[in-house]
C-alpha cells in the first residue's frame, strides 16, 4: 500500500497516525521497512512523537534502526527509549558500531553505558576502544563463525547453524589450533561442496590473507579492495585471529576518508558536516585563512616592488586577476589528479617520474594554448603586439609552474609522510599567485621599453 510513497509523504503519513494514536495502522505501516527508512522516517517526524515512534519496535528492528542513526541521534534514541531497552539494544549493536558512538561520550557517560550491559559484550567493546582510532582493531568485529581445524563439514555445519544468527557474515569460516592462531579459510561454497567427514584442515585454503590489528583503516580498504573481499580476518602480534572487518564497514570508511580528502583540500578541516555549529566550523576554516592571509601579503608586496612598472604601463593591471586566477586553476587541477592517485594507490619511483613528465607535457600545451590565444585577443583588442606578448610569454610559464606546483607540492608531503591532502586547494592557490604576479611583472619589467 506505502511502495509507492515517498519519503516525503511517509513522514507526514506517519506523523498523522502517532498524532492520532493508530497504532495498528502505524505496525503496519513500518512492518517489513528497512532498517535505513526506518531512520530515515525516524529523523524526519516531529520530535514529541519520536518516542511513540520507538515504543512499539522490538528489540533486533530497534537496534538495527539505531545502527542506521547518526552518532547524536543515536544519543537521543537511547535517552527516550529508557536503560533497559538501551542495555538489550546495546547487546545486539555490531562492537564496532558500539565503541564508534561510545568514542563520542564522556568517560563518565561511557562507562554508564558500558555497566549496564551484558558481561561479555562490554568486555569486547572495552576491548576494542583500547586499540588506536581509525585501525583495523577498532573497526572490526567479534561476530564471526571460526572452526577449530580437526572439526568435520558435518560439526562445522552444526556450529554455522548455531551462530549464523549473530554472525555479521558466514561467506568465509576462519580455521584456527589451540591457541587461535589463524591457520587458514573455508567459504560457504566449500564446506557445501566437501564430504560431511571431510576435516576442515584437509579443505581449508592456508594462504590466507589477513591484515594486522594496528593496521590503518585506509589500508585496510585497500586489502579488500585488491582481493575482492567480503571480509578479511584481523589477527595479533602471535597470528592468533581476534576479529574480521567486514565490507560493509569499509564502504562506510571510504566514504569517510573521501570527505575528509575532500574537505582538507578545501582547507575546511576535518568534521564539518551540515550539522556542524557557526562557532565550530569557523573555528576549524580560521587556521589555515590566516595562514593564507599573511602568504597573500607576498602579493601586495610583490606589487609594490614593481609599481615602477605598473605606473608606466598601466594595462598590464587589467590582466593581474586573470594570470593569478589561470595559474591557482590549473595547480588546483593537478593536486587533484595527484592525491586521488595517491589515495587510491601507492606509486613507485618510476611511476612518480612518469607523473611529473606527463604533468609538465599537461602544462607546457595547456600554457602554449591559453598564451598564444591571449596574444592573439590582446592584438586584436588593443592593437598592441607586444603587450600581448607580454601577458601570453607570462602566461605560458605562469601555467607551467602553477602545474607543477600543484603536482610536485602532494608528491614531496607524501614522500615524507605526511598526508598529501594538506596540500589543500587554497594553499597551492596562494602560492601560485605569488609565483605568478612574480614571473608576470618581472617578465613585464624585462620587457618594460618595447612597452612604452
Amino acid at each position: 500500500m506505502f511502495e509507492n510513497f515517498t519519503t516525503e509523504q511517509l513522514i507526514v503519513h506517519t506523523n498523522l497516525l502517532l498524532n492520532s494514536k493508530r497504532h495498528d495502522e502505524f505496525q503496519r505501516l513500518i512492518e517489513d521497512m528497512h532498517p535505513f527508512d526506518l531512520a530515515e522516517l525516524y529523523r524526519g517526524i516531529e520530535e514529541e512523537l519520536r518516542p511513540l515512534f520507538l515504543t512499539p519496535l522490538v528489540t533486533q528492528v530497534l537496534t538495527d534502526m539505531i545502527q542506521e542513526l547518526r552518532t547524536e541521534e543515536q544519543n537521543e534514541a537511547f535517552h527516550l527509549i529508557g536503560p533497559q531497552r538501551t542495555a538489550e539494544v546495546m547487546d545486539e549493536m555490531d562492537n564496532d558500531d558500539l565503541a564508534g558512538f561510545l568514542d563520542s561520550l564522556s568517560d563518565e557517560e561511557r562507562d554508564e553505558f558500558l555497566s549496564s550491559m551484558d558481561v561479555l559484550e562490554s568486555g569486547a567493546v572495552r576491548k576494542l576502544m583500547t586499540y588506536p582510532p581509525e585501525t583495523a582493531g577498532r573497526i572490526m568485529t567479534n561476530r564471526y563463525v571460526w572452526i577449530p581445524q580437526h572439526y568435520t563439514v558435518r560439526q562445522a555445519t552444526e556450529k554455522i547453524r548455531d551462530f549464523a544468527k549473530i554472525s555479521e557474515t558466514i561467506s568465509y569460516l576462519y580455521i584456527i589450533d589451540e591457541a587461535r592462531k589463524l591457520l587458514g579459510v573455508v567459504s560457504y561454497r566449500d564446506i557445501i561442496l566437501a564430504a560431511p567427514d571431510e576435516r576442515m584442515s584437509d579443505i581449508m585454503n592456508t594462504r590466507v590473507i589477513s591484515v594486522h590489528v594496528g593496521m590503518d583503516q585506509e589500508h585496510v580498504a585497500d586489502v579488500i579492495r585488491d582481493y575482492d573481499f567480503t571480509a578479511v580476518p584481523v589477527v595479533d602480534d602471535n597470528d592468533a585471529l581476534t576479529g574480521i572487518i567486514t565490507v560493509d564497514d569499509i564502504i562506510d570508511i571510504v566514504i569517510q576518508e573521501a570527505n575528509e580528502d575532500i574537505q582538507k583540500l578545501s582547507g575546511g578541516g576535518k568534521d564539518i558536516d551540515f550539522n556542524t555549529k557557526a562557532h565550530i566550523a569557523a573555528g576549524r576554516r580560521i587556521p589555515w585563512l590566516i595562514l593564507l592571509l599573511f602568504i597573500g601579503l607576498v602579493s601586495g608586496s610583490i606589487i609594490s616592488t614593481f609599481e615602477e612598472t605598473l605606473d608606466r604601463v598601466v594595462a598590464l593591471t587589467f590582466f593581474m586577476p586573470m594570470i593569478a586566477g589561470m595559474t591557482g586553476n590549473t595547480g588546483t587541477q593537478s593536486l587533484a589528479v595527484v592525491v586521488r592517485g595517491l589515495i587510491s594507490r601507492k606509486l613507485s619511483a618510476q611511476e612518480i617520474f612518469a607523473l611529473v613528465r606527463r604533468e609538465l607535457m599537461v602544462g607546457v600545451l595547456i600554457g602554449l594554448t591559453c598564451g598564444l590565444l591571449i596574444t592573439f585577443l590582446i592584438y586584436l583588442w588593443q592593437g598592441n603586439l607586444m603587450l600581448g606578448f607580454v601577458v601570453g610569454l607570462s602566461l605560458i610559464c605562469t601555467l607551467i609552474i602553477g602545474t607543477m606546483a600543484g603536482t610536485v607540492v602532494p608528491l614531496l608531503l607524501n614522500r615524507l609522510g605526511v598526508d598529501p591532502a594538506v596540500a589543500s586547494g587554497p594553499l597551492i592557490t596562494t602560492l601560485n599567485d605569488v609565483l605568478s604576479l612574480f614571473i608576470y611583472f618581472g617578465i613585464a619589467t624585462l620587457f618594460i621599453s618595447y612597452l612604452i
